[in-house]
């Protein structure tokens, strides 16, 4: 079974506000990435893409991998063909 990368969401929200960061805003510009897309990540619409990651482990350093996201089997649907 495919496996997919998922934020831990609890973490991440709290490690972000201990940073000092206030809004969604100022923590997408800290990571260099659009506001929606950490609203989309953070709701559970969207899956962490490489730059959600990167940008996530830059302005929340020193939280590593392993603390804001977990390696879960993809349960999601595939298209029929």
């Amino acid at each position: 079974m495919p496996h997919t990368i998922r934020l831990r969401t609890d973490v991440f929200t709290k490690a972000a506000r201990l940073a000092g960061f206030r809004s969604d805003y100022a923590l997408a510009k800290a990571m260099d990435v659009n506001r929606s897309t950490v609203a989309r990540v953070t709701s559970g619409e969207l899956q962490p893409g490489p730059a959600f990651i990167g940008g996530a482990l830059v302005a929340l350093n020193p939280m590593q991998f392993h603390d804001l996201f977990e390696v879960v089997p993809n349960t999601g649907r595939s298209d029929p063909p």
